[in-house]
């Protein structure tokens, strides 16, 4: 009888192709137009969790997109339950004319597996669905409990998961949480993340006159929506980067000397970050590293602006109304609540005259920090090094998944972010890939941290 990493070692040419199934429904949480292939995605998920014998499977349904669920709980109420968390849903594809190959059409290439999906987050949720059935095909007794919850909303913000949890906290009750939707910090280096940004997203409407105007008649005796978005905007942060709204940084933890060592350890080469960004130099806050700025600092950005004219040519006009999407990235022990409100005071103290501004809250996530010390954290790491062969790395991350927060919040378990993608994946813009390899990888190291994690009880 072959171990679980001889299984996987064994089926990897088939799970590849199970893959590959799931990454070619295009499962875009966002667009209604797909809410039936969100539903396909659910489908396939639960059937592999049936596939491979978990008990009480079900898709559930929401006021969103349905929540699928499957548990396998005959290690004993003495031994610890995981809960592990992953998400079937994905980003919208576009810009489609910069994929190389269709985006719901996995494709190899140089070892990678290009799709949308394939790495955030279809790819790292599955390592873990073929961990569990590298137990249970192989008859090898499987030494923890284990229920998973895999959702189609996270692109979305998870906004159906927070009241799911709340009202299935019995139903759901853990130790702790495994979630691979991280990345590793660097190619072939074995990395756990322990803290995540939070999250603020929210909407800008600038209002003038009651229609578009003639540049040449009105120019210049009426204020521009557009001039005065970029005006309010312009004040939102120094030439430095700071944030100058009032109150923004009162609750941000400071990094301790022991996090500041720890991020000078890790293997940062800040020329090879500008040359593939095709950036001349970094920005931001003095006296912070762009790992520290990055991760451990809040930040405020533009994620998209526009307003007037947008065809070809020119149209000489005034536009009546101009908008902005912003995101705060936030630290300990920032409130989105709160950043949100500091935020939509500023705007409106700042705005020039001629104009009426709203502004429109989005969805928010509250950042995380895991403690170092937690005995699954050590298991994932024991885990991580004895398949790598190589010490593991403990980061921060910039990115945000507001529903560990909620993990934390809602069930009392603590999270372990065990990424196996990496930042260079392209998740969120074309081209979005996963390497082979680290899919084959991250499954055996699944496959070893349940059967590690026993050891590291306290």
């Amino acid at each position: 009888m072959s171990t679980p990493v001889e299984y996987i070692q064994k089926h990897q040419e088939t799970f590849k192709e199970e893959l590959f199934d799931l990454l070619r429904i295009p499962s875009i949480s966002a667009d209604p137009n797909h809410k039936q292939d969100v539903r396909r995605a659910a489908e396939f998920v639960a059937g592999q969790l049936e596939k491979i014998g978990l008990n009480n499977v079900s898709i559930e349904e929401t006021d969103g997109h349905p929540i699928v669920l499957g548990e396998h709980l005959e290690a004993g109420p003495d031994k610890p339950t995981v809960l592990i968390y992953g998400h079937y849903d994905v980003q919208p594809p576009d810009p489609l004319d910069e994929w190389k190959t269709p985006p719901f059409e996995p494709t190899v290439r140089d070892g990678k597996i290009y799709a949308r999906g394939a790495s955030d987050d279809k790819g790292q949720s599955y390592t873990h669905i073929k961990a569990i059935e590298s137990f249970l095909k192989t008859g090898t007794e499987l030494p923890v409990n284990v229920k998973f919850i895999i959702e189609g909303e996270e692109e979305i913000g998870s906004p159906s998961l927070v009241p799911f949890l709340a009202a299935n906290k019995d139903r759901l009750a853990c130790d702790m949480v495994l979630v691979s939707d991280t990345a590793m910090f660097a190619k072939d280096t074995p990395s756990i993340t322990y803290g995540l940004r939070g999250l603020m997203y929210l909407e800008v409407e600038v209002v003038g006159p009651n229609r578009d105007l003639h540049s040449g008649v009105y120019g210049g005796g009426v204020q521009n929506p557009a001039n005065a978005l970029c005006e309010m905007i312009a004040k939102l942060k120094d030439e430095k980067g700071v944030i100058q709204i009032p109150g923004f940084y009162d609750k941000v933890r400071p990094l301790s000397e022991q996090e500041r060592e720890a991020y000078a350890a890790l293997p940062f080469d800040q020329e090879v970050y500008n040359k593939t960004l095709d950036i001349n130099e970094e920005f931001g806050e003095d006296g912070y590293s762009t790992l520290e700025r990055v991760s451990g600092r809040p930040s405020l950005d533009v994620n998209g602006i526009w307003g007037g004219y947008q065809g070809e040519g020119a149209k000489t006009v005034l536009p009546a109304k101009a908008f902005a999407k912003l995101s705060a990235r936030l630290v300990p022990d920032q409130e989105p609540k709160e950043i949100y409100k500091l935020i939509e005071s500023y705007l409106h103290d700042v705005k020039p005259p001629g104009v009426r501004v709203t502004v429109k809250e989005h969805h928010g996530g509250y950042p995380v920090l895991v403690d170092l010390d937690f005995y699954g954290l050590k298991a994932a790491a024991a885990a991580f090094q004895e398949i790598y062969g190589k010490e593991v790395l403990f980061a921060r991350e910039g990115g945000s998944i507001p529903i560990v927060a909620d993990f934390a919040k809602t069930l009392n378990a603590t999270t372990i972010l065990m990424g196996l993608g990496l930042n260079s994946d392209s998740i969120h813009s074309p081209n979005e890939h996963f390497h082979l390899k680290d899919f084959e990888r991250g499954m055996k190291s699944s496959a070893r941290f349940f059967e590690l994690l026993g050891d590291y009880v306290e």
